[in-house]
C-alpha cells in the first residue's frame, strides 16, 4: 500500500467494458509529510473516497481479489480512506 491525495476525477464515457461503473479519481502519491513525490495517476475508487482527501492505494493483482474485479482492467485502486497519520 502506498499513501496518494486525490487531485481530481476523470470521466471516460468509452471505456473498456470491465470499468463501467467504477469511478475514476487522479491520484497523487505522497510521503508522510503530505508532500507530492511523484506524478499524477489515476485510480479505481473502491472505498467512495473525495477529492482533497488522504488515501491507501493498492497496485497489481492484489486489487482485483474478487470474482467480479478478478478480469477487470484496474492497475491501481483506492481501498482505504485515511483519518490521521502519526509518526
Amino acid at each position: 500500500m502506498k499513501l496518494a491525495k486525490i487531485i481530481g476525477t476523470v470521466v471516460a464515457t468509452r471505456k473498456d467494458e470491465s470499468l463501467v461503473g467504477y469511478k475514476l479519481m487522479i491520484i497523487r502519491r505522497i510521503n508522510s509529510l503530505g508532500d507530492y513525490i511523484d506524478s499524477e495517476e489515476v485510480a479505481v475508487d473502491y472505498v467512495g473516497a473525495g477529492v482533497g482527501e488522504t488515501v491507501l492505494i493498492g497496485q497489481g493483482s492484489a486489487v482485483r481479489v474478487d470474482n467480479r474485479r478478478r478480469e477487470a482492467a484496474i492497475d491501481m485502486a483506492i481501498i482505504g480512506i485515511v483519518d490521521t497519520m502519526d509518526m
